[in-house]
């Protein structure tokens, strides 16, 4: 069993890591931990085969971390629809609580979870949930605030990195799988205006910004 560190160390750097590897200050700002201790971390995930690590260049996954990282993100996402869906959570509360839990859950609890939610593939923010081995739905989305105007799209996911900014899209329903409507967007990075369930309702560019859609 892998400590809580390390699960979230190697989490981290899945999220951050593109085709380049994962720098040690950018890890340092995502975790709020000193160079120090993710230097020490890295060296330490190197040596147990999970991360390839070089102080000049960052640190990317190994396959090893990878599965590893991958299986801690089913384990937060189910537990963030389980929250939702059954017991109720709002969708600002969720991430937290889901942080607390996955480390010391087993994956027979896990999969009891994904068997009572039948085999979900996207979290209540709209982000896919890796599934047993690790493969990933794909999507072909685009915040909204590249969209056209006088067309129809469908919300494939939210940024869930501000949890007041969650609470406020719940409360105007703008939540994944909502249909929705760009009536006007405004020049100047002004306000966007939409039609969501019947109503018209106006949000800015920077919330526009952290919501994905689609095209119906």
């Amino acid at each position: 069993m892998l400590s809580q560190a390390i699960q979230d160390y190697l989490k981290a750097i899945y999220k951050l890591q593109g085709n380049e590897p994962v720098s040690t200050t950018d890890l340092a700002k995502e975790l709020s931990v000193s160079g120090a201790s993710v230097t020490g971390m890295l060296k330490r995930l190197s040596s147990m085969g999970l991360v390839d690590y070089n102080s000049y260049h960052g640190a990317k996954l190994t396959p090893a971390g990878e599965k590893v990282a991958l299986e801690t993100i089913r384990f937060h996402r189910l537990l963030e629809l389980y929250l939702k869906e059954k017991l109720g959570y709002p969708l600002d509360k969720v991430h937290e609580e889901a942080c607390r839990l996955e480390h010391f859950i087993s994956r027979e609890f896990v999969e009891r979870i994904s068997e009572i939610l039948g085999d979900p593939k996207f979290d209540p923010h709209g982000h896919p949930i890796p599934s047993v081995d690790g493969s990933l739905v794909k999507i072909d989305e685009f915040p909204l605030s590249e969209a056209e105007p006088g067309k129809a799209y469908t919300i494939t996911h939210l940024e869930d990195d501000n949890q007041e900014l969650l609470s406020y899209l719940e409360k105007i329903e703008l939540l994944p799988g909502t249909k929705i409507s760009l009536l006007q967007k405004d020049p100047f990075y002004g306000p966007f205006t939409l039609e969501v369930n019947r109503k018209r309702q106006a949000i800015g560019f920077e919330v526009a910004k952290r919501i994905y859609v689609k095209k119906n």
